[in-house]
């Protein structure tokens, strides 16, 4: 379902008994039918009535996220849950939040109990790493003499990144009286209170006496070192190792079925989170909203205002009204001048079209709304660039199936890319289906030509060797290019002076009912002046040039040059000496050609300054008549000057606006034109890039025979296709797309759109965990 222009809106007042507010805004929040306002704008957030609540149900959240984190980090999704829910109970949010916190503690206690073993699994590696580090290196320098009483050693482990620190700090500390020696621990350590491995170092320091030793076990701990009391002896250190790998294995079985607890007791929580959030951002919503009202203690009452569309508010009434018998709601409507939202109702065939057009700017209340002809004009001018009958099938067959499996496909994750050409499948199959028409109109197909009837044009039987070689003309091909015009020598000529010229056309088509949609908006709105001011000026300028063109263009395709024996006349230079040289014309196109230019020459320049004066007068004229009339005779001239810069002030503004509107206006008329030729430019690049993938791919097989030809047609088929597919209808696809997005922003929108209105946003509980979940 599309409309013409916006839903016509109502500014609704509900006055709500208190102990039924809570399940009235839930019910509305259900169906979707009302905009609230906010009655409570200058009051603070910590002002409003259901701070308390929020605060619960954000802590609430908290939890939940915290979840979710966990879930994320063990790669565990959460399980949707896509039935409705009814309101609960008060009594059912309080269980929600005391098995939340229930929850939560569990968890905690596991995870803190994993950490504490995590950690103690890092100091038991760390110290096996510090054995087997001071072990290798006795055995490296066979230095028994630092078993020596006098001769004592630290050793420990310290991020890779501090040991450079920590031996100019001990050098300089100690003046040289010390050895220090590191190696790299093969292996990440796992950090659990920052929860990821870091790289570390084995470091042993001889020093001589206790004073120095004391200083350099201080400088090591000021460097974030762990210290490990390592013996000094082999037997100490076997005996050492032995300990720290039973201890290991211990801890690790441990730390095996924590860890398989926790995952658990996660996915347990992940099989019903979706469940409990959706209640939870309801809950949260509905108080939300009813902070935006206004609460009424005394009278026990919350009163509401919103933008309801005008035929739903009987909807709406009965949905209140069934919510408790006893305690009825009132339903107001309220006349105010206030502007409302604008809602364009779509379905799900129409919304992608309606996006595109709200992309650009939403429209002002009321007016024509560019989204009902973009349904048609969009694809089918991607289609004119886009024109293979062939890549028009793989999209419409693409599409076609995104359309086919819509349900399991909505109902599925999807990412960003994936789902803009899902959100997009309507476009798609309407883009496909244009660009099969297009396809057949330019009898193309993967670069080649269809024989689908006969052919208008044969060629010569009595031909002779040296004489060019020139086919006669026996007819007229039924439908679309005659395929005899493939492999011409001026095939290229041909088709590019009839695009070219199609493209204008197209242009001069698309941007006259594009401006008669402001015709529309004059007269719903009754603008009367920016008809006489605007329209009609702005439509003659533009007929009197580019519809003089485009009418040229047509009368020169209806006329037999050939059988007249006369020369076409170039259009291109008839419409700049049209302009140089009033008056004179080179190559007569048809009689009384000159004074006819002249007259419309003449009308486009007597509506440059309509376009500037008419309007501003009507205003100055509007201006003082309303001043007259509203200030006294006899008032006093302080008075009267001040009324007077009020209006000059005013006045000011429609001049420049006007000046500005006349000289974008003129200069666009010309600018747009030209900018339609990219039907014919990106056309025919689609179809030039077609043929060279073709000749450099798969036509280079045909020649081929035997084994090696079989080989070289799979080969290169295969080759086509991928490209085909992954240039010519992707990226050419997207390229013919935005070229199309862009002729209908700013050549045809700009026309007629004033895109001053605000978006229809609906309290609805659909889509509110989509950024989460």
């Amino acid at each position: 379902m599309a409309q013409s222009r916006s839903a016509e809106m109502s500014l609704v007042q509900l006055y709500v008994p208190n102990e039924i507010s809570r399940e009235v805004v839930y019910s509305i929040g259900q169906s979707g039918l009302m905009q609230f306002r906010d009655l409570n704008a200058k009051l603070s957030d910590f002002q409003r009535s259901f701070v308390n609540e929020l605060r619960r149900l954000d802590n609430i959240e908290r939890v939940y996220r915290s979840f979710k984190a966990d879930l994320e980090q063990r790669d565990v999704e959460v399980a949707p849950y896509p039935y409705d829910i009814a309101l609960c109970p008060q009594t059912e949010i309080e269980e929600y939040e005391s098995n939340a916190k229930l929850l939560e503690d569990r968890v905690s206690q596991l995870q803190e109990a994993r950490n504490r073993l995590l950690s103690n699994q890092r100091e038991l590696t760390q110290k096996r790493y510090s054995v087997q580090g001071v072990s290798r290196f006795f055995e490296a320098q066979q230095a028994q003499s630092s078993e020596q009483a006098d001769t004592k050693f630290i050793s420990g482990v310290i991020d890779r990144t501090k040991v450079g620190a920590l031996q100019q700090i001990l050098w300089r500390a100690l003046r040289g009286n010390v050895f220090i020696e590191s190696e790299q621990i093969p292996m990440p350590v796992y950090d659990p209170e920052h929860k990821t491995s870091v790289e570390r170092d084995f470091f042993i320091i001889f020093s001589h006496g206790s004073i120095i030793h004391q200083r350099v076990t201080k400088i090591c701990e000021s460097l974030g070192a762990n210290l490990y009391d390592v013996d000094a002896s082999v037997e100490g250190r076997q005996e050492q190792a032995k300990d720290i790998t039973q201890k290991l294995q211990d801890l690790n079985l441990v730390l095996k079925s924590s860890e398989a607890a926790l995952t658990s007791e996660l996915i347990a929580i992940s099989k019903d989170l979706g469940k409990w959030w959706e209640v939870i951002a309801r809950e949260k919503a509905v108080y939300e909203v009813m902070n935006r009202c206004d609460y009424d203690a005394s009278r026990q009452t919350l009163v509401a205002e919103g933008w309801v569309p005008t035929d739903d508010i009987d909807t709406l009434a009965s949905l209140v009204r069934q919510t408790d018998g006893s305690m009825p709601t009132i339903v107001n409507v309220l006349s105010t001048t206030t502007t409302p939202p604008t809602f364009h109702r779509t379905n799900k065939f129409t919304a992608a079209f309606q996006s595109i057009c709200d992309a650009y700017g939403i429209a002002s209340y009321q007016e024509v709304n560019p989204g009902l002809p973009t349904i048609v004009t969009f694809p089918f001018m991607f289609a004119i660039m886009f024109g293979d009958l062939g890549h028009g099938i793989l999209l419409f067959m693409v599409a076609a199936l995104l359309v086919y499996f819509e349900k399991p496909i909505g109902a599925s994750k999807r990412d960003e890319i994936f789902d803009m050409a899902f959100t997009g499948r309507y476009i798609l199959l309407l883009m496909g289906g244009f660009s099969i028409y297009t396809g057949l109109i330019y009898n193309d197909i993967f670069s080649k030509s269809m024989t689908l009837f006969k052919s208008g044009w044969e060629w010569p039987e009595d031909f002779e060797i040296g004489t060019p070689l020139v086919a006669k003309r026996v007819g007229t091909y039924v439908f679309g290019f005659d395929w005899a015009w493939h492999g011409a020598e001026n095939q290229l000529l041909f088709s590019n002076s009839y695009k070219m010229k199609l493209s204008i056309l197209m242009g001069y088509i698309h941007m006259t009912y594009s401006y008669f949609f402001s015709l529309v908006n004059d007269i719903y709105f009754d603008w009367g002046i920016d008809i006489i001011g605007n329209f009609i000026p702005g439509l003659l300028f533009m007929q009197s040039i580019f519809g003089y063109l485009s009418l040229c263009i047509v009368y020169k395709w209806s006329v037999d040059w050939f059988g007249i024996g006369k020369q076409p006349p170039g259009l291109l230079n008839m419409l700049i000496s049209m302009f140089l040289s009033p008056g004179t014309v080179a190559e007569e196109l048809y009689p009384h050609q000159a004074g006819v230019q002249v007259f419309l020459l003449a009308v486009a320049l007597i509506c440059v300054p309509w376009l500037l004066l008419v309007k501003p007068l009507y205003v100055k004229r509007k201006m003082s008549k309303q001043q007259y009339n509203q200030v006294p005779q006899d008032e006093s001239a302080g008075g009267d000057a001040e009324g007077e810069h009020d209006d000059e002030h005013n006045f000011g503004d429609v001049v420049i606006h006007q000046v500005i509107h006349t000289i974008e206006f003129c200069l666009n008329c010309v600018s747009h034109t030209a900018s339609y030729l990219r039907l014919w430019a990106l056309s025919l690049a689609h179809a030039q890039l077609s043929t060279v993938l073709w000749t450099m791919t798969i036509g280079g097989a045909f020649g081929m025979t035997g084994f090696v030809g079989v080989l070289m047609t799979v080969v290169l088929f295969a080759m086509w296709f991928v490209l085909t597919v992954a240039v010519l209808v992707c990226m050419e696809g997207t390229s013919a797309m935005l070229h199309s997005l862009r002729l209908h922003w700013v050549e045809s929108m700009s026309k007629y759109f004033i895109g001053e209105g605000y978006a229809y946003e609906p309290f609805k509980f659909k889509g509110l965990l989509d950024d989460v979940l």
